[in-house]
């Protein structure tokens, strides 16, 4: 069910029936093991790359899909439908990219854009560490400017897809004293001298996304892996977060559209008192609730994601409502999900525990919801 306010164009909507199909065939009968055995899914990596859908944002220029904000979305949206974990793939492999694509040199984006189309090589974004998560100002990896290069020194922490992603957008110190303009970013190879990973991390839900700690001793990069101009990092950053919250959002979205779709069969199915439990209205009133919450966090997210294709002055506030909203909407649906299926909606033999497990981290992943309010309380008092 999707009746969005306005109309997709009929490529968009040939594209999430394809999606869909792929991701109902080919990822979704994988999604129970992956959890449950906290590996990487590397069955929905390979379907995703066989069709152009690990990273369908990449420009057609650089030998990718080209497909605009809203049709990543979807895709997004259609994946973690199946499998939370596995839409972490195309949503991160944006994220890490983000920045060249905004900042980054023809040459840059030629070298590693092209390769990602080519090779499904993937991306990940090392911003926050152990002791700068929302505070990013207080980051300690450093990059020291050696010769025409940059030595970096440090720790990164929460990177989704490390050890799996063969590059790294690093943002590290380049200037100490400069606060927010001492801050740059850089493109890091996996394979570059000095590049290690930390153990896997035991988490809630998206079991199936690798998320590692990544060290930095003594990389040596060259010059031209700066991303933009040295002291640009930090907004930089901030501007990638701007058009990759609304990933978040698509991913919240799929989560709790799996969630409210598998409650509706279930209740039309399970009897009790010698009636399918749907026919109570208690329980109809909590269903037209979880459609009614994930229908609006859909409109806001793909309003979203048309500012995100503009670049909109109103995107900031867009992307963090956007991100916030839909996030504790499928935090809220799962939820209700499992008390739709009582006792049995709280064991692993049905879908609806693991989805209320990886619906929580989107209200915590690329700023908390607690920052996406301040950052929305900025803006709306900007706009004064």
């Amino acid at each position: 069910m999707s009746y969005p306010m306005f109309e997709l164009s009929e490529e968009q909507v040939i594209l999430r029936k394809a999606i869909r199909q792929l991701s109902d065939d080919r990822i979704a009968p994988f999604a129970a093991v992956v959890d449950a055995e906290s590996r990487f899914p590397r069955e929905a990596y390979e379907a995703l790359c066989a069709s152009d859908f690990a990273a369908p944002h990449i420009p057609e220029e650089y030998g990718g899909a080209g497909a605009d904000a809203l049709s990543t979305c979807i895709v997004i949206e259609e994946v973690a439908r199946a499998c939370a974990s596995s839409s972490l793939i195309p949503a991160v492999n944006k994220l890490g990219t983000m920045p060249l694509i905004l900042a980054g040199s023809e040459e840059m984006k030629r070298t590693y854009l092209t390769k990602m189309a080519k090779d499904g090589a993937m991306f990940s974004y090392c911003l926050s560490e152990p002791n700068a998560g929302s505070d990013t100002l207080s980051m300690q990896t450093r990059a020291v400017k050696v010769g025409d290069g940059y030595v970096i020194n440090g720790t990164k922490r929460w990177i989704t897809n490390a050890g799996e992603a063969e590059f790294y957008t690093v943002f590290a110190v380049t200037n100490p004293d400069h606060g927010s303009k001492g801050i740059s970013a850089f493109v890091v190879n996996k394979s570059d001298p000095g590049v290690s990973f930390g153990a896997l991390e035991k988490k809630l839900g998206i079991k199936g996304s690798p998320t590692r700690e990544v060290y930095f001793d003594n990389v040596e990069v060259p010059g031209n892996n700066l991303i933009g101009e040295e002291g640009g990092g930090f907004p930089l950053a901030m501007r990638t977060l701007d058009h990759t919250r609304i990933t978040i959002a698509a991913q919240a979205v799929g989560i709790a559209q799996a969630a409210i779709d598998f409650s509706l069969s279930y209740a039309k199915t399970r009897e009790q008192f010698g009636k399918p439990i749907a026919d109570f209205q208690g329980l109809q009133f909590m269903l037209a609730d979880m459609g009614m919450r994930v229908e609006a966090a859909r409109q806001l997210t793909y309003a979203a994601a048309a500012r995100s294709e503009r670049s909109s002055s109103d995107l900031t506030f867009f992307g963090a409502a956007a991100k916030c909203f839909a996030s504790d909407t499928a935090v809220a649906v799962t939820n209700d999900a499992v008390q739709v299926l009582g006792g049995y909606g709280y064991t692993t033999d049905y879908p609806v525990e693991r989805m209320l497990r990886d619906a929580k981290i989107t209200q915590i992943y690329e700023g908390t919801n607690q920052v996406q309010r301040i950052v929305m309380a900025r803006q709306l008092l900007l706009s004064q």
